[in-house]
């Protein structure tokens, strides 16, 4: 009997590679895809098939897409996570979920190894082994690419060598889809200077006349699209991301701080999630108070650092959680949106809880709510501790 081990299985090179090579290493294999949204039905068929002919014993395709959202999306889309004001953890946010799936898959099939095909030099790594590590230590992690320190060349030669032919254009760039956003690792993210190339990215511009949208949300959680309601919140990301990835919004390169400390720079289109971020921040300018949109950008920032860095499993996390779920009791409202080419414009908000209400004052027109008399005692007061303090240390100021 040959010992089980589970990989999770994405269907790309890396853990393509790992099929015949876990096989030769006398592993039987059993391919797990963890589908977080981001998977079209022609694609999972395709991996399947793949994994099957690497010579897999077994292949399963498990879909958490709604699990993943109620645990992980809503939280990045209530705090507009951002990483570097840019990348909205496309496909960082989603390997804990992944990690979590794998390991319920190892429990119920009693495997004793699990595999992933992260590389030495990435945070895939640490994301993945911290969940096993914390949650399973007594499965073993085996890591063929890392542990051999492979070129993705050697990989593409192994691979020809058991009968598997692997594109150019496969073997150039590194892709991973998700519903939040799709990754694209090339040649030209390797450099400081250079731009990914038109056809690297899997949408394709076909869309050029302009088109207004009008997303809505309740509560914080985008529940219509164009007046459209749905049966779960995943399935409107789709549809957005159908509509507004033909007009190529949503595409740029994010350089960040790794887990292990090297820069790194990754291209990356997220039509539907840009949108929908920025929609949601657009509506909270209006009906949040100042200090809820202060505290809130502070804490989610740090909780996207938080799951960007494989950090979920920190009870801190729930407590961050807790507060961003709490801020959004009035963002109900709906946002319009106007498409073109590689860009969205907002144009506006409608909302019951809008507080820039007309009967309270009009910014730089005229206001309601006081008498000039008493704008002077308020500005006079608030200049006190100034003059007070610059009074005292004879400080100079200087244009």
């Amino acid at each position: 009997m040959k010992d089980k081990l589970v990989l999770a299985y994405s269907g790309g090179l890396d853990t393509s590679f790992c099929i015949p090579y876990l096989i030769e290493q006398g592993y039987e294999v059993d391919a797990v895809t963890i589908d977080t949204g981001g998977f079209l039905s022609d694609e999972k068929i395709e991996i399947k098939e793949r994994a099957l002919s690497l010579g897999a014993s077994h292949y399963e395709c498990i879909d958490i897409s709604e699990k993943y959202y109620e645990k992980c999306l809503r939280f990045l889309l209530f705090g507009n996570v951002l990483r570097n004001q840019t990348y909205p953890l496309s496909v960082s946010s989603e390997r804990a979920f992944q990690a979590l799936a794998i390991l319920d898959y190892c429990r119920k099939n009693d495997a004793k190894y699990v595999a992933h095909g992260s590389t030495g030099a990435g945070n895939d790594q640490i994301r993945f082994d911290l969940m096993f590590q914390s949650l399973a230590p007594d499965i073993q992690i085996i890591t063929p690419i890392r542990d051999n320190s492979l070129s993705r060349q050697e990989e593409v030669d192994f691979l020809e060598k058991h009968g598997v032919h692997w594109s150019e254009e496969k073997k150039n760039y590194s892709i991973n889809v998700g519903i939040w956003g799709t990754s694209v690792g090339g040649k030209e993210t390797l450099t400081s200077h250079q731009a990914l190339p038109e056809s690297a990215y899997p949408s394709q511009v076909s869309a050029q006349e302009p088109l207004d949208i009008e997303i809505g949300f309740k509560k914080g959680e985008v529940a219509t699209l164009n007046g459209k309601s749905f049966q779960h919140p995943i399935e409107l990301i789709k549809e957005l991301e159908s509509i507004a990835s033909a007009y190529g919004i949503g595409r740029d390169v994010h350089v960040g701080d790794t887990i292990i400390g090297i820069k790194g720079r990754v291209g990356f289109e997220a039509a539907a999630s840009l949108i929908l971020i920025k929609a949601h921040h657009l509506l909270e300018k209006h009906v949040l108070s100042k200090w809820q949109n202060h505290w809130k950008q502070q804490l989610a920032d740090w909780y996207g650092m938080m799951l960007h860095e494989g950090q979920y499993l920190d009870p801190v996390m729930r407590n961050l959680e807790t507060f961003i779920a709490d801020t959004q009791s009035t963002v109900t409202g709906n946002v319009f949106v106007t498409l073109r080419p590689y860009q969205f414009l907002l144009k506006g908000i409608e909302s019951p809880h809008d507080l820039m209400r007309s009967e309270f004052g009009q910014y730089g027109e005229m206001n309601k709510g006081w008498s000039a008399d008493e704008a002077k005692g308020f500005i006079k007061i608030l200049a006190n501790q100034y003059k007070i303090y610059h009074g005292v240390n004879k400080t100079k100021i200087e244009l």
